[in-house]
């Protein structure tokens, strides 16, 4: 795990790399289609929307700060990729309010033997985020690559794709704009401190 923690990159050097590949009409990855750089166009104004908005739960962030022992939570992404933008700045804002917490980011496509170790119903889903002690680099648990609700509509739409994709992916970012982060924040929450009752010391108790 070390390996992917040293070639991984902090969320600004994250959003920089995105914004850089926009303005050489480049996007991560290998396909640079249109249709690649429109997904990733409307990602970047999503991931800026939620830099700032909506509010955090303060009781997730509560939970959260009780936090004592370093953990990185490793994200696995790409720039493409709608679920990302949707949870990456919340999950980033959260775990802002606590020092002892890092985010390190790596691209999926270039590191394929890890996301296959933590595929979601058989595919290379992401967000997917690892929960690792700083120290050890173990893998506590982890988390993603979407809310319970929205996987379940990616499942139903997998087994009856009565739409196109880019129908329905404009139906599962509504689904986003209707749950305003509510989900995000509290199943992260519930799955990190879940992957973190190995190290029962470290919550104040």
């Amino acid at each position: 795990m070390k390996k992917y923690i040293d070639q991984s990159m902090d969320y600004t050097e994250y959003r920089n790399r995105i914004s850089q590949w926009l303005s050489e009409d480049k996007t991560s990855g290998t396909n640079h289609s249109e249709e690649m750089l429109h997904y990733t166009r409307m990602n970047e104004r999503r991931m800026k929307r939620l830099d700032k908005k909506p509010e955090l739960l303060p009781e997730c962030v509560e939970r959260l700060s009780q936090i004592e022992k370093p953990i990185t939570l490793l994200i696995i992404t790409e720039a493409w990729c709608g679920d990302a933008a949707q949870i990456i700045p919340v999950v980033e804002r959260m775990v802002a309010h606590n020092s002892s917490l890092t985010t390190r980011y790596i691209w999926r496509d270039e590191n394929t033997e890890l996301i296959d170790q933590y595929r979601t119903d058989g595919g290379r889903g992401i967000p997917k985020i690892l929960f690792l002690d700083s120290k050890t680099t173990e893998v506590l648990g982890s988390w993603g690559p979407r809310p319970a609700e929205a996987q379940q509509l990616v499942r139903d739409y997998k087994k009856n794709p009565s739409v196109p994709y880019s129908e329905f992916s404009e139906q599962l970012h509504k689904w986003y704009a209707r749950d305003k982060t509510v989900k995000i924040q509290n199943e992260f929450t519930d799955a990190f401190l879940t992957a973190i009752k190995k190290l029962p010391s470290e919550l104040g108790s």
